[in-house]
């Protein structure tokens, strides 16, 4: 093998090890032809907004790791897990977006940092009759996503459950 690919080999495997240790602990990776490279290591911050509800269930309801950060699905639900808005689409929607923008509030972002966001709903006729409600929620740019019809939801009283994915510029 000649110079050049010997190169282009220890670059493309120097850039896989920075990728690996793309974490917030520091890590000096070295190759024979190169310096050190300082990579730092992102440690996850999880959120609970319900910490009983959530670990009785056993998820986090957002993760963040660096710039980008997890929602779990939002229900319609009160702070002891049980169903609210039973019945009303609408307002389950809405209940949706106000505990996501308590998350999203934790971590210093508001709906403008909201690049995906998929919503599940077991009445899809329904939900887009009252999916205009989103331009209430996104009013500069809409995330890319999905809606998406299913059978039933974590509960038979929900009707709708949105999760987010987020990046938070530095």
């Amino acid at each position: 093998m000649h110079k050049k690919g010997k190169l282009s080999i220890k670059i493309l495997l120097v850039s896989l090890i920075a990728i690996s240790f793309n974490c917030k602990e520091k890590t000096a990776v070295e190759t024979m032809d190169q310096p050190a490279i300082i990579v730092e290591k992102e440690i996850p911050e999880y959120f609970l907004l319900r910490p009983e509800v959530e670990k009785a269930y056993g998820y986090s309801h957002a993760v963040k790791i660096g710039n980008e950060i997890k929602i779990s699905g939002a229900v319609s639900m009160d702070d002891e897990g049980n169903p609210t808005a039973i019945g009303d689409i609408a307002q389950q929607m809405k209940n949706c977006y106000s505990d996501l923008e308590k998350v999203l509030a934790h971590y210093g972002c508001t709906f403008d940092d909201v690049v995906v966001e998929n919503v599940f709903t077991t009445n899809m006729p329904m939900f887009l009759e009252i999916a205009a409600y989103r331009n209430e929620i996104y009013k500069n740019q809409f995330p890319t996503g999905s809606w998406i019809g299913v059978k039933e939801l974590a509960l038979p009283e929900f009707m709708i459950e949105i999760e987010m994915e987020v990046h938070k510029a530095k």
